[in-house]
């Protein structure tokens, strides 16, 4: 990088960070940069934010268009998308990327209020996501229409479970969430 040298600590976790939000296929251009340089000024406040998050965005960017030749024509990743679909079909809110559970439940009782027939909410956080990029993992929270978590024996949990199985996708319930087995390969701003 051109900017003054970082220590090794801040510049892993600013390339983290930058390869986070480009993988989530999620965040846009502009939303990438505005975090990225965010950080850039708390973390290294004597580099130049423009120079150096251009320059973390670009090796992101770079990094994940050689990585996306190697995918498969269907991702994990386009599974998911076609069960948060068919879960929306049979009346569940789905929020993706979302800032948190306050989002959620938002999102819900709007729904609630506009007479929809709804059937729950489920979601993930931007921070899931980004658990997702690194290790693999999603937590997938689903709440019935009241905001109570699903629990064991409960029919929404179970349909839910039975539809990722379904679309190839190995999930368990844990402590209040589904946790989805994937590798994360989302084909968005830049893939």
């Amino acid at each position: 990088m051109t900017t003054p040298a970082l220590d090794d600590r801040t510049a892993r976790e600013l390339r983290g960070l930058a390869h986070v939000l480009v993988r989530s296929g999620y965040a846009d251009g502009a939303q990438v940069r505005t975090v990225v340089a965010g950080a850039v000024a708390e973390d290294a406040p004597n580099a130049d934010p423009v120079t150096l998050t251009e320059e973390l965005v670009a090796q992101a960017i770079a990094e994940l268009r050689l990585e996306a030749t190697t995918w498969p024509e269907r991702t994990d990743t386009d599974r998911l998308d076609d069960v948060l679909a068919e879960l929306e079909r049979r009346g569940l809110v789905v929020l993706r990327y979302c800032a948190d559970h306050h989002d959620a439940r938002r999102a819900l009782n709007d729904a609630l209020g506009n007479g929809a027939g709804v059937t729950g909410v489920a979601f993930f956080t931007d921070t899931d996501v980004w658990h997702a990029v690194d290790f693999g993992m999603l937590e997938l929270k689903v709440w019935h229409p009241d905001t109570a978590n699903v629990a064991p024996g409960d029919a929404l949990l179970e349909q839910v479970l039975a539809l990722l199985s379904e679309h190839g996708l190995e999930a368990s319930y844990d402590e209040g969430r589904i946790e989805i087995t994937l590798t994360w390969q989302r084909r968005g701003e830049w893939a």
